[in-house]
Order: structure tokens, then C-alpha cells, then sequence
């Protein structure tokens, strides 16, 4: 059986202005890599309710699971949990559950929980919560879409706790073949090996390196033996 799909969605314009540099889809990647779930796609865009809706909505039906990350704050441009919502057609508020949450944690930390801050209680009706050991704000499950915040050590945090409860395949593997030469030296031969080897992925990355030119072949799959192989004929093919 092929692993299940998945799908990736950053939220903000922080990150399509170039202020912030995204880490989550690097983090996410390999989580997912390990789990056994292939990421197929990933998608960027603004703090704009349409954009967002529209984003998921297709994300959700194309893919068996929708990781985003952004938008879920306590600030005016946070809208990501109300525009989830819509593109569900499903209700939204301050939920009980969530509030209870934010209360323990802010009469611990002395902190008021105020207007903005119960803002981050907001959400869907149907919406599973999300544990967030690092802030306690929750992020929330709706349907396949695992809505997460965009803090980095937040969204790690988040995605440590919906992984477990999600059905993983086999974990992907890959070796790497460094090669000191050009890509048009080798590319024949790397036809004919994804030829015989259409059950795994290779890929050709170049690179420079005082002056001298060559490429790293990697080789991906589920199945090490398959991967052994490959990259033997390779290596034997190639001399090096």
C-alpha cells in the first residue's frame, strides 16, 4: 500500500515579505519523512481570509492530510482559525475547553487573560484540540487539516503531538553518491537507472566546489535492499 499523502500550508505575510524565514516545512518534512507520510506539496500565502480558504479547500481534497502553520495568535491578523472554519461551513467561538486551558495558564503565570488573548480560544465547533505543551494556546484538528501555530518551538511542540495519532507507512530511506562530474556526463546513465529502478526516486543535485564540478545522486525509496542496489550498479557504472 502507498504511504499516505500530505500537504503543507504557511500562513502570514511575515514570511512572503521576506522578514521572517520559514523553518516549520524543513521540521515538517522530516517528521513526516520518518513517520511514514509523503509531503507532495507545500503552499505559501497571505494573511488574506479568501487566500487561505481557497488553499485549503484544495489542499484538503487532494491530499490525505493538511498541516498548516501561522495565523492562529492573538492579534488582528490572526484569522486562520475563522477562515478554516468558513471553508468548512462549520461554527466558531470561544470554546470552553480551550478557555479552561488559557485560565490555568495565565492565573500561573500572573498574566491577565484578556480580550486578545482569549482570542486564541477561538475555535471551530467540531475541532479537536491540539496539545501545545510550550504556550498552552491550542492549535486544533478539523476534518484531515492540522491547524498549527508558526513559532517554531510551538509548531515542533504541535507537531509531536498530532504525529502519534496519525497512520504512518514505511519510513522513506536514501543514500547519497557524491560524483565529481557534470550532469551532462552522467545523465544518460541515471535514465537508464531510474528505468530499472522505477520503484525508487533519484534525484541529481549539482554542485561547485573549487572549481570543480559534479553532482550528488540520491536515491530514495522504502525498501533499503532496492536502495543497495541501486547505488552499487551506480557506483559501479560510474567508477567511483
Amino acid at each position: 500500500m502507498p504511504n499516505p499523502t500530505a500537504a503543507m500550508l504557511v500562513i502570514g505575510d511575515e514570511i512572503l515579505s521576506g522578514r521572517t524565514r520559514d523553518s516549520n516545512m524543513h521540521f515538517l518534512a522530516g517528521e513526516l519523512t520518518k513517520h511514514g507520510i509523503d509531503l507532495k506539496e507545500a503552499r505559501f500565502v497571505s494573511d488574506d481570509a479568501e487566500a487561505i480558504e481557497t488553499a485549503v479547500k484544495a489542499l484538503s481534497q487532494a491530499y490525505d492530510h493538511v498541516f498548516t502553520s501561522g495565523g492562529i495568535g492573538p492579534t488582528h491578523d490572526d484569522i486562520t482559525a475563522d477562515a478554516i472554519a468558513h471553508a468548512f461551513g462549520v461554527g466558531i467561538g470561544i470554546r470552553e475547553d480551550a478557555r479552561a486551558l488559557l485560565e490555568a495558564h495565565y492565573e500561573k503565570t500572573g498574566l491577565e487573560l484578556n480580550a486578545a488573548r482569549l482570542r486564541m480560544a477561538r475555535i471551530p465547533d467540531v475541532a479537536t484540540l491540539i496539545e501545545n505543551p510550550v504556550s498552552t494556546a491550542p492549535g486544533f484538528t478539523l476534518g484531515n487539516v492540522h491547524v498549527m501555530a508558526g513559532v517554531p518551538v510551538v509548531f515542533q511542540a504541535m507537531v509531536a503531538s498530532v504525529l502519534p495519532t496519525l497512520t504512518g507507512g514505511a519510513p522513506l530511506l536514501s543514500q547519497t553518491l557524491r560524483v565529481e562530474r557534470g550532469e551532462g556526463d552522467i545523465a544518460e546513465t541515471l535514465s537508464l537507472l531510474a528505468e530499472a529502478f522505477d520503484d525508487l526516486s533519484i534525484g541529481c543535485y549539482p554542485f561547485q566546489v573549487n572549481g570543480v564540478f559534479g553532482a550528488n545522486v540520491v536515491v530514495r525509496g522504502t525498501d533499503g535492499a532496492r536502495i543497495d542496489a541501486a547505488i552499487t550498479r551506480l557506483a559501479k557504472e560510474l567508477g567511483v
